[in-house]
């Protein structure tokens, strides 16, 4: 291994053999899927922790608070490694990690919970950009392909599989509580074993200084984006005066960032990425994947469980074939990659599977088999397993050893930023169709001579499935139809995203994988 320090000094080599790296990565692979399972785990427990600890009206924090920590930490922790070193940085993440998570299973009330939840969103942006970047340091690109497969396999795979993780707990004797327990021996495992096996040189600091000023613009406008993502059009109105304060603050602190950024002499977005090609199609692409597989993450289920009549434990089963699609893509296209060194096909072949996957899923209807389902989300799982890691990759291989962290918590940033930008256009198209829809079944209910307004279907339009089953049957399948109409739409909308995906990729210069560091 060699590279720059955050100062520009060179390091010295550490070559480490085959199972060494084996060895190193499986610790990678553990601290990733705590990271993973934390933001996707927590979804199918909400209700019974609401039923609990109460805050009803602050449920939406549980899971916001760690999606905006881990996103808006995440370039910060990568710049760090630079300065301090990244096995010291990896490890501080998984304490802080560990604390968080324990503190999150004893919560007693929900500003406890929120509170836990938030410092494990920090610990967890670091397990979520350390890896990729320490792997970089240990294998050199044209090595990297076979191993960072198996670790994309990891991030999607507990990605997907969390929330039926989440009903299995919630459904056992151990309990809502073990959402947040069971990462902990597992990230320890992690600990233990980076503490034995990773070797890296001391990385000497020279002159380098941490960018405060720019590290709070960026981790700032990143917060006020999540915020408005996470909860305008929930919490407050798109158009009300707090989605205008959120918005107006990302504003200014972008443009703040921008100006700390150009002025810094290490900073934590170095500008001089944004002047590298394959690195601005890197993160265009991974904001685009982004959307692409959190909207079907989100949004999935739900037409499983209200449409198709599947309970949670069934609707997360039916997420087994886009993770194992994942799973085979992402590391088979990694061996490939190592093979032959050439890359760009992958990400241009991925994109045209999500495309197809979202096509699948807009002719799903009510009565709509369960093979076409899992077709629809399988190609999506191949399509993710084939863009995700290799767009990494690309941008590890296009740019400078002294880059290394900043470029790969970058992408990181941009595909988890991406994601909440998706989730935020999928629930807005879904919430404005289904109020359509549920408006027009109400007016033609009246027209055929019912009492005006005793066809309320309001209830429904929270996408609970006991509310909706609780309506009288012609009701009920009159609102499954709409369901199934709004769900139709949202589907349509991963149509033009991946299509920019696949656009965007077409641009990539084909640099062969370098074989050294």
């Amino acid at each position: 291994m060699a590279g720059a320090t955050a100062g520009g000094a060179e390091e010295p080599q550490v070559n480490y053999s085959h199972r060494q790296v084996i060895e190193i990565l499986i610790g990678l692979m553990l601290a990733m899927l705590t990271s993973m399972l934390t933001t996707s785990i927590v979804g199918t427990a909400l209700p019974t922790i609401v039923g609990e600890l109460g805050g009803q009206d602050r449920l939406s924090w549980v899971a916001s608070a760690t999606l905006l920590t881990m996103t808006a930490s995440t370039p910060v922790w990568g710049k760090l490694s630079d300065v301090f070193g990244r096995k010291l940085l990896f490890q501080i993440a998984l304490v802080v990690f560990i604390c968080s998570s324990v503190a999150a299973g004893f919560a007693n009330d929900m500003s406890w919970l929120i509170g836990a939840r938030f410092f494990q969103g920090i610990g967890a942006g670091g397990l979520a950009s350390l890896p990729q970047i320490i792997l970089g340091d240990v294998v050199a690109p044209r090595e990297r392909g076979r191993y960072s497969g198996f670790m994309g396999a990891v991030f999607g795979v507990s990605t997907v599989a969390g929330p039926l993780l989440g009903g299995f707990l919630v459904d056992s004797p151990l309990g809502w509580r073990w959402c947040f327990f069971i990462t902990v021996p597992v990230a320890v495992v992690a600990f233990i074993v980076i503490q034995r096996l990773l070797k890296l040189p001391q990385r000497p600091r020279g002159e380098a200084r941490i960018d405060w000023w720019g590290a709070t613009c960026v981790v700032g406008a990143a917060s006020a984006v999540m915020l408005l993502l996470s909860l305008g059009g929930h919490e407050f109105a798109w158009s009300s005066t707090p989605s205008y304060v959120l918005g107006a603050a990302a504003v200014v602190l972008t443009i703040g960032a921008v100006w700390a950024e150009l002025r810094a002499a290490d900073p934590i977005l170095p500008p001089r990425l944004f002047r590298n090609s394959t690195f601005v199609l890197s993160s265009l692409a991974s904001a685009a994947v982004g959307m692409s597989m959190f909207g079907v993450m989100i949004y999935f289920p739900q037409y499983l469980q209200i449409v198709q009549g599947l309970t949670p434990t069934e609707s997360g089963l039916m997420t087994l074939p886009m993770v194992l699609g994942l799973l085979v893509a992402s590391v088979s296209s990694g061996i490939l990659v190592s093979r032959t060194g050439k890359w760009k096909i992958y990400p241009i072949a991925g994109t045209v599977l999500i495309g197809l996957g979202y096509l699948t899923l807009t002719r799903l209807e009510v009565d709509s088999g369960l093979l076409l389902v899992g077709a629809g989300v399988g190609l999506i799982g191949l399509g993710l397993g084939l863009s995700m890691q290799i767009l990494i990759l690309a941008v590890q291989n296009a740019l400078p050893r002294a880059d290394l962290a900043s470029a790969t918590s970058a992408i990181t940033f941009f595909r988890n930023l991406g994601g909440a930008v998706g989730v935020a256009a999928f629930g807005s198209v879904m919430t404005n169709r289904l109020h359509e829809e549920l408006e027009s079944l109400a007016e033609k209910a009246e027209r055929a001579g019912a009492p005006q307004g005793s066809m309320d279907l309001s209830s429904s339009a929270t996408g609970s499935p006991e509310a909706i089953h609780a309506l009288p049957p012609a009701a009920q399948d009159a609102v499954v139809q709409a369901f199934s109409d709004a769900m139709h739409t949202v589907f349509t909308l991963g149509l033009p995203i991946a299509a920019v995906a696949f656009v965007v990729v077409l641009f990539f210069r084909p640099v062969p994988l370098r074989s050294g560091h």
